[in-house]
């Protein structure tokens, strides 16, 4: 049977021991693509042919997974925070008496976190494939008025091996708006989230390279042996309206001056009463450099932007000292 495009599906299945395959226990709420990296080389040889030869050899494998451009859910958005940044799958308690969970994951500083890892499947009607020792490289978040927030990851993994869909049904979740969020700058040395900017957040676009890697080694196998995190890049870029909070942005990079910046994104409300938070949330603490300012430009309506990155910077100005950190709120006891 020919493939057909709203048959696609991707499952994901949280693994107990990195790099054995389990199956799926969820409906991913987007798409993912697998890609096979796996490259042959053909050796140079003279044995008389212009043609060159079909011999030719595999050194080892890599697959890559990427997950296109998609809205983010407060419920789904942990597997990639889990397989990038740190090993957190079980909720902790939001207090009191209300339905919610915090998930949160710090980047790593003086040392590499705990990872989880997945297997993957996806496909369609005619086939579908898995992908084994699955954990994020790099991934995107976007805000832009009057839209939900955007996630795309590009996650690697073992090895592409035909399977069958587990079979599993959909879950509910809900996409985070970033009509609902709120943009915080302030002082190093001062509270984070306490100066909120406001009439000015147009939109933003946080980009991590997480520094997790495969690594090969001879250990048997054409495989990746283990995966390592190296130095991680955390890039938040803020589009502005021109204005004074945008000018204090440019006095800042200026004189080279370090911020905490704090995005916060709320959803729907939780039951109960007394926890520390009230709402589904989405919260992106750092502490940071502006890494460069472009210049200004317009939204096409005429109305004056600026666009300034921040660059994320382990700090010990605030109390307790801060790099980066995402935090979630939802109303799961466990991702999976």
């Amino acid at each position: 049977m020919a493939g057909i495009r709203m048959l696609r599906k991707a499952q994901i299945g949280l693994e107990s021991s990195a790099g054995t395959a389990v199956a799926a226990t969820a409906i991913y709420r987007g798409l993912a693509v697998i890609d096979d990296q796996s490259k042959p080389v053909f050796p140079v040889e003279d044995v008389g042919y212009l043609s060159g030869t079909n011999r030719a050899y595999i050194p080892k494998t890599v697959v890559n997974v990427s997950m296109p451009e998609h809205e983010a859910t407060f419920e789904q958005l942990g597997y990639v925070l889990s397989a990038g940044v740190e090993d957190v799958v079980t909720g902790t308690s939001n207090g009191g008496t209300t339905n919610g969970y915090t998930y949160l994951y710090t980047f790593p500083t003086t040392a590499a976190k705990t990872l989880k890892s997945y297997t993957i499947e996806a496909g369609d009607n005619t086939q579908a494939e898995e992908v084994e020792y699955a954990q994020v490289r790099s991934f995107n978040l976007t805000g832009a008025a009057g839209e939900a927030v955007k996630l795309s990851a590009d996650w690697f993994g073992r090895n592409r091996t035909k399977t069958t869909f587990t079979s599993l049904s959909l879950t509910d979740v809900e996409e985070i708006l970033f009509q609902n969020a709120k943009l915080y700058i302030d002082a190093a040395n001062g509270t984070i989230g306490a100066t909120r900017a406001t009439n000015t957040f147009l939109g933003f676009d946080l980009s991590v390279k997480t520094g997790v890697v495969p690594v090969w080694t001879g250990d048997g196998s054409k495989a990746f042996s283990f995966s390592k995190t190296v130095m991680p890049e955390i890039l938040l870029k803020v589009t502005f309206e021109h204005d004074a909070v945008a000018v204090a942005r440019k006095d800042d990079f200026a004189a080279g001056t370090e911020r905490l910046v704090s995005i916060v994104i709320t959803g729907s409300a939780l039951t109960g009463t007394g926890g520390t938070y009230t709402t589904k949330l989405l919260r992106i603490n750092m502490a940071a450099k502006i890494d460069s300012i472009e210049p200004m430009g317009e939204d096409g309506d005429g109305d004056n932007t600026v666009q300034v990155t921040f660059r994320a910077r382990f700090s010990t100005a605030p109390n307790p000292d801060l790099f980066a950190n995402i935090l979630v709120c939802n109303t799961l006891a466990t991702l999976v």
